[in-house]
């Protein structure tokens, strides 16, 4: 066993920062000897100090508990006698080791100068497929008990488990896995070598049985490839239709009936069977997924033909896979093959990868996801990198591995046989259900060569945003940094990246390129300053143009083709003019150098070949790079709306150049409903006052005689939900915004305080959203309340929505993408608070130019387009209150225009009939308190 004592260590703190005068309010101390836990030390300290409330909800440690304990400097010997000889271990090490190095300090004695483990960074390696590397989600996910999170022996104990799980599997890898990340492991930032080092000596000790899941090849040990093989025993050819209800009943424990899922069923079996295309709006509780793989699975397995099944998010793309195909295949009698299939830029290249590992890197991100690939390639099946948790460092390294097809031909990628990107199409085409999402079947509509086989029947789920991901996908987005950080990859000779490393290459092996390497760099420098000049031009004018508001750093503007023609864009065209020149030259002479070594047939080593490759992808972004300004700066962009976004504090960086078609109606009627014989179009919100008009008008579908289908939710919202519109709030059209937030503000403190938190605060603009949490946090009246919000809270909105489950009393303010896709079922949340209806800003650059049109055909913008879109987002966000029949809430919108105006009707009309109320705060907060 590894000759270590190992100490975790966990602190409790009154804050983040000892420097600060923050102080340790509790400490504990787990010992690892011999692989084991031998022994645990915990004591409260005393801080001298009141602890906050804030930290008093998340540990659950008072002053009362605190009032008697020893100070630290009592502990202080007792804790050094722990730490002698051993490594001190703890999850983000620098925030306990920085902590407890500044209490000792202060109270007399050295610091603890030896090794230190972090289990966040030993999480990365050993786990990198994981969703989150926090202690508490990852202690769920390995099913440890940790009864008290956020006290220190229950968090010490468990990262003590933790690490000793880590040691365990990272045991069981390969030889030449642990091998190489001993060697990485020397770069990175706490003394996990030593850890590496030790369990490589161990292996050495033994010999190697690597597990038939496993095979090595030129040095890189990867799982095997599981294919089903395609000459599976015949199935019966008398192909009959299970009863569904009675599968589904021997197989979910207290299944109940529901009516509209089978209606649901029935209806997308006669479209793909009348070979008609069906829109179907299912309310929360249908059963949607169900209600379409079943009859998706039924008919491709009787007609022998695909399935295609497309989602706008991957969370759903893996619910599919992972939740609702499992349940299938247990009571589907007839077997089916499912694949995921993703744009090949998803998948990594392996042969670029094994070249990268030969290079000697030190740049912490580099190294870090390094490792964390040679540990994922022990158990990818598939090699799409959406599995892998990257720093956005790593992100960054993945474009250099990313798949773009091959340059030199196939064969000569000596890792062709274990490619995960054809090994994808192939089972594609043996599947019988290909999922994909919105981006790649629109990447497919528009694109020459297809990567989906051949298939004539599709189900569109979260077909809502169908119309708004074709603008996007049809359109082009460009910003600042990713333009500097794809130019800069080619780099001046001086700089030493790709230009450098072909101009080696190119020396090695004698070959003659049309231009001397000197000229080409010249142009190359030429071409930087060029590209520097157009952006500072652009920023310029755009800073200059675009509408300024008080306390609003965000700024946008709208390029019509009437400004295009005006006197201050001339200098943007023309040092555009100058960049383009630049990328053509570039572009030209590059792929000569390329189709040289490529038709000379050179003998190149590996680590060229995988040069070449990388160039050839470099090549790529460059051409669609230069195609993209080419669009936007120099073509006339009709049906197109054009605009650029920043902030002013961070110009150029912040800036962003977009470009989308006004509609793209035509565009999917000619490519996908034209050409399919069946397309079905789902989702909970399509359906404006019972009517699917708005949502066919958009996608193109308005007059071809589709078949609608409405299901209502089989919850009985009368019963479990109230709306309730408050009175004693200004309406927002009539008062200054600062004076709205102020209003809104105390009114939300005091229905906060009513519902004990488990609160979702939607809003519509991040300004507002911002002033009110700030106004709310410093009123002083939320003491014992977790208070987070997007955008300032750090982290993602499925780590808020986690963390706001965590809290009894939590409050969760939330902007655009919170107002759908965001899960919060149960007693965690039990009101949803509306600041403002969700109107799309009228001067939005899409909504403008949309606006514009609809007033040119005579139409009423507001009516045809600003109204339906906000009901539609309105219902979105209804629908995160019940997620479940046991659910109960209550729904408050502050826009009092939903009451007083005769569109409001239109809102409540679209959601579930639910008993709607108007009232002041003491009518809201007596009817909280009784009715929750």
């Amino acid at each position: 066993m590894y000759p270590f004592k190992l100490v975790v260590i966990d602190l409790e703190t009154t804050g983040n920062s000892p420097k600060k005068g923050e102080k340790i309010i509790q400490l504990s101390a787990v010992i690892i000897e011999g692989g084991k836990i031998i022994d645990q030390f915990t004591s409260f300290v005393s801080p001298g100090k009141p602890i906050p409330a804030f930290i008093e909800e998340l540990t659950g440690i008072n002053d009362d508990m605190v009032k008697n304990a020893p100070a630290f400097h009592e502990i202080a010997p007792k804790i050094l006698e722990l730490l002698d000889h051993g490594i001190f271990v703890a999850h983000n090490v620098q925030f306990d080791l920085s902590f407890l190095q500044a209490e000792l300090e202060e109270a007399g004695y050295n610091p603890f100068t030896g090794p230190a483990f972090d289990t966040v960074e030993l999480a990365k390696v050993a786990l990198p497929s994981a969703d989150s590397f926090k202690l508490t989600e990852l202690s769920n996910s390995l099913k440890l008990s940790h009864v008290r999170p956020h006290q220190a022996d229950s968090d010490a104990y468990v990262t003590a488990e933790i690490l000793l799980y880590f040691i365990e599997k990272l045991s069981h890898l390969p030889l030449v896995t642990l091998e190489k990340l001993y060697k990485l492991s020397r770069h990175l930032k706490s003394d996990l070598d030593l850890l590496f080092d030790s369990i490589v000596t161990e292996k050495q000790r033994h010999v190697e049985d690597l597990s038939e899941e496993l095979e090595v090849y030129r040095g890189i040990a990867l799982r095997k490839k599981n294919h089903s093989s395609s000459d599976d025993p015949e199935e019966s050819t008398h192909f009959y239709e299970p009863d569904f209800e009675e599968h589904l009943a021997n197989e979910v424990p207290f299944y109940e009936k529901r009516e509209q899922q089978l209606e649901m069923m029935n209806e997308i079996s006669d479209a793909f069977r009348g070979s008609h295309h069906v829109v179907i709006e299912a309310g929360t509780g249908v059963g949607k997924s169900l209600g379409y793989l079943w009859p998706a699975v039924m008919f491709s397995k009787r007609a022998h033909e695909k399935v295609v099944i497309s989602t706008f998010t991957i969370q759903l793309q893996e619910q599919l896979l992972h939740k609702e195909i499992k349940l299938l295949e247990k009571i589907c009698p007839v077997p089916f093959k499912t694949v995921l299939l993703k744009g090949k830029n998803h998948y990594i290249n392996l042969f670029k990868f094994e070249q990268a590992l030969r290079e000697d890197e030190s740049q912490y991100d580099v190294v870090l996801t390094k490792m964390q690939i040679l540990v994922w390639l022990t158990r990818t099946e598939s090699g799409d990198m959406d599995e892998l948790n990257l720093t956005s460092g790593g992100q960054l390294f993945w474009n250099r591995l990313k798949h773009d097809g091959w340059h030199l031909t196939e064969t000569k990628d000596p890792w062709i046989g274990k490619d995960f990107y054809l090994s994808a199409r192939k089972k594609a085409q043996e599947a019988d259900i290909i999922i994909t999402n919105h981006s790649m079947l629109l990447t497919d509509m528009v694109r020459e060569s297809s990567m989906l086989p051949a298939y004539d029947y599709l189900v569109i789920d979260e077909a809502h945003h169908l119309e708004k991901s074709a603008r996007q996908h049809l359109g082009v987005v460009m910003d600042y940094l990713s333009i500097k950080f794809s130019t800069s990859q080619l780099g001046t000779l001086d700089q030493k990246q790709l230009f450098y490393r072909l101009d080696q290459l190119l020396s090695s092996h004698s070959v003659d390129s049309n231009i001397h390497p000197f000229e080409l760099d010249a142009k190359i420098t030429q071409f930087y300053m060029d590209l520097e000049e157009a952006i500072s031009v652009l920023t310029s004018v755009f800073y200059k143009k675009a509408k300024k508001r008080t306390g609003i750093q965000k700024i946008q503007l709208r390029i019509t083709e009437e400004m295009k023609k005006s006197s201050y864009w001339q200098p943007i065209i023309m040092s555009m003019e100058r960049v383009i020149s630049g990328m053509n030259i570039v572009e030209r002479e590059f792929q000569q150098i390329l189709d040289t070594i490529k038709e000379k047939k050179i003998k190149l080593l590996d680590k060229e070949k995988a040069l070449i490759e990388e160039f050839y992808s470099f090549l790529v972004d460059w051409t669609e790079l230069k195609a993209n300004f080419q669009t936007v700066f120099l073509k006339e962009m009709n049906n197109h709306v054009l605009w650029l976004d920043g902030d002013t504090r961070s110009l150029p960086n912040s800036l962003s150049i977009q470009a989308q078609p006004i509609t793209v109606d035509r565009n999917l009627q000619d490519e996908i409903f034209a050409k399919k014989k069946s397309v079905v179009l789902t989702s909970a919100t399509l359906t404006v006052s019972g009517s699917f008009n708005y949502f066919l008008n958009e996608i193109g579908l308005i007059d071809q005689g589709v078949k609608k289908l409405q299901l209502s939710s089989p919850f009985d919202y009368h019963e479990v939900s109230r709306l309730f519109v408050p009175t004693d709030v200004p309406e927002i059209q009539q008062v200054h915004n600062e004076e709205y937030i102020e209003a809104i503000s105390s009114h939300l403190i005091g229905v906060a305080q009513a519902t004990k938190g488990r609160m979702l605060i939607l809003f519509t603009s991040y300004d507002m959203l911002r002033k009110t949490y700030e106004l709310m946090k410093e009123s002083g009246l939320l003491e014992e309340y977790v208070l987070m919000a997007q955008g300032i809270t750090s982290g993602s909105r499925t780590r808020l929505t986690k963390n706001f489950q965590r809290f009894d009393k939590a409050i969760l303010f939330g902007t655009s993408s919170f107002w759908e896709g965001v899960d919060i079922p149960g007693e965690d949340l039990s009101c949803l608070a509306m600041v403002r209806l969700p109107f799309s800003p009228p001067d939005e650059p899409v909504n403008q130019a949309k606006s514009d049109i609809l007033k040119a055909e005579g139409k009423n913008p507001f009516s045809s387009h600003s109204l339906p879109e906000a009901i539609i987002r309105f219902k979105q966000g209804v629908g995160r209150l019940i997620r479940r029949s046991s659910d109960r809430g209550v729904v408050i919108v502050y826009d009092r225009r939903i009451m007083t105006t005769r569109y409001g009707k239109a809102f409540l009309q679209s959601i579930p009939s639910m008993e709607v109320k108007e009232g002041d705060l003491y009518d809201l907060v007596s009817w909280i308190e009784d009715w929750l």
